[in-house]
């Protein structure tokens, strides 16, 4: 983590702002583009550590081997072919075997191959040595995952590169508890409360109600790309999109019925890295349904906001999505959620402590049950800022719009009871 000493608000268990803390910037590792990475370990922890990197979702497009033997072995497996994108070489020996290992690599390394070295050194003098012979990057042992991960990462986006965007997934625990809608608030509030240039993009092309929510009815949109995926780069995307405010475009989903979008896991892929390398916030708004794309996206996303209402299938859903996330995604922040509708009169509901204990986590923010302000505001094509600008709610989409851009965290569950009929349930899935 990387701490800021900037005061920002804590967002507390009712979704409310307590007392100023210090500022947490959740770190941001952007993900590394299709390249081939080759370690060269001497230790089975180190290899152990890459292994482990190799299966994280930053990684999932490189192509990564591990062979044991460090520098040596490097030396042979590369005098009669090419080297990859990347090497990383351990060594456990002094700093003058580790400068002759890589002088001898050195001969054998084709021009633009990129070198991460791992030993046990800490010497600015051997740092010095090693990066004025081109090393890229020096690891000191013992390396944990996001130790590799950050590395291999940070080689293919340095400060002289084009930036990276973060993706925020939304996607609701069940149809219509109107993740739809606090996706497209969230979104908006990124754009003017924290000023990131921000795209949401409707991915329910069937129904999807981003055009309605924005006012907006744009010719062209998320389909375009999508059915013409040759196409896509970032002149075609920036052609589809359409402007709501100064800092907030949309990619509008048709919402028409003519065809059927039936879609491969990686269809939306080239559509997301051309919006990575060209926004710095895009905001997906995913569709409650469950296959190979749908999937794909909330594992791929750098945080992901489950939206529920206060019932028990919506917390089975919940929980069943947040379990499957975290194990899929075990080196990134847990998903977050958040209640809506909380409130609604004579409607018997699950309190947000036992929601908090089954899923172990705190809910981002507790948004009340508000008819007439929501109604209005759908109504009227706005965001419930434009309709009520001091309206508490208006200040929880600030909050978790800090939240899911990394400049605030969430308090982590205190614990609670659990009513019989919820721990049936955490047993069953347990």
């Amino acid at each position: 983590m990387i701490r800021h000493p900037q005061q920002i608000p804590v967002v507390d268990d009712a979704g409310v702002t307590t007392a100023p803390a210090e500022a947490i910037i959740e770190e941001h590792i952007a993900p590394a583009p299709r390249v081939s990475v080759q370690a060269f370990c001497e230790t089975v922890e180190t290899a152990a550590a890459v292994q482990s990197a190799g299966e994280d979702r930053r990684l999932a497009k490189a192509h990564i081997k591990i062979q044991m033997g460090g520098a040596i072995a490097a030396v042979e497996a590369y005098r009669s072919g090419p080297t990859p994108n990347v090497i990383i070489v351990e060594s456990e020996g002094r700093a003058e075997e580790i400068v002759e290992g890589l002088d001898q690599l050195a001969e054998v390394c084709d021009s633009g191959t990129r070198v991460v070295v791992i030993g046990r050194i800490n010497d600015v003098m051997l740092y010095r040595e090693l990066t004025k012979r081109g090393v890229s990057e020096y690891l000191i042992a013992p390396t944990g995952t996001l130790d590799v991960v950050r590395a291999i990462c940070g080689l293919f986006n340095q400060p002289n590169t084009k930036p990276i965007g973060r993706i925020v997934a939304v996607v609701g625990a069940k149809g219509g508890v109107g993740a739809s809608t606090i996706a497209h608030n969230v979104a908006w509030s990124t754009a003017r409360d924290i000023a990131l240039d921000s795209v949401v993009v409707d991915l329910d092309l069937a129904f999807g109600t981003a055009g309605l929510d924005f006012n907006q009815d744009p010719p062209q949109g998320v389909a375009d790309a999508v059915f013409s995926p040759d196409r896509v780069d970032t002149n075609f995307v920036d052609r589809l999109l359409s402007k709501c405010t100064d800092q907030l475009s949309l990619l509008a989903a048709p919402a028409t019925l003519e065809r059927v979008y039936d879609f491969g896991a990686e269809s939306f892929d080239a559509i997301i890295d051309s919006l990575r390398t060209s926004v710095p916030c895009t905001m997906l708004d995913v569709p409650h349904q469950w296959n190979g794309w749908t999937r794909r996206l909330l594992i791929a996303a750098d945080d992901i906001m489950i939206v529920a209402q206060p019932d028990l299938a919506n917390l089975r859903n919940a929980k069943n999505l947040a379990d499957l996330l975290r194990q899929q995604r075990p080196n990134d922040r847990r998903p977050l959620y958040c209640l809506n509708q909380v409130g609604m009169p004579k409607r018997p509901e699950i309190s947000p402590a036992d929601f908090a204990k089954a899923l172990e986590d705190e809910p981002a923010a507790i948004i009340p049950f508000d008819p007439q302000l929501f109604g209005t505001a759908a109504n009227n094509g706005q965001m419930i800022a434009e309709v009520s600008s001091s309206h508490k709610t208006t200040e929880l989409f600030r909050q978790m719009a800090q939240i899911v851009t990394g400049r605030a965290e969430v308090k982590r569950s205190r614990g609670g009871l659990l009513s019989p009929l919820i721990g049936k349930l955490m047993k069953r899935s347990a």
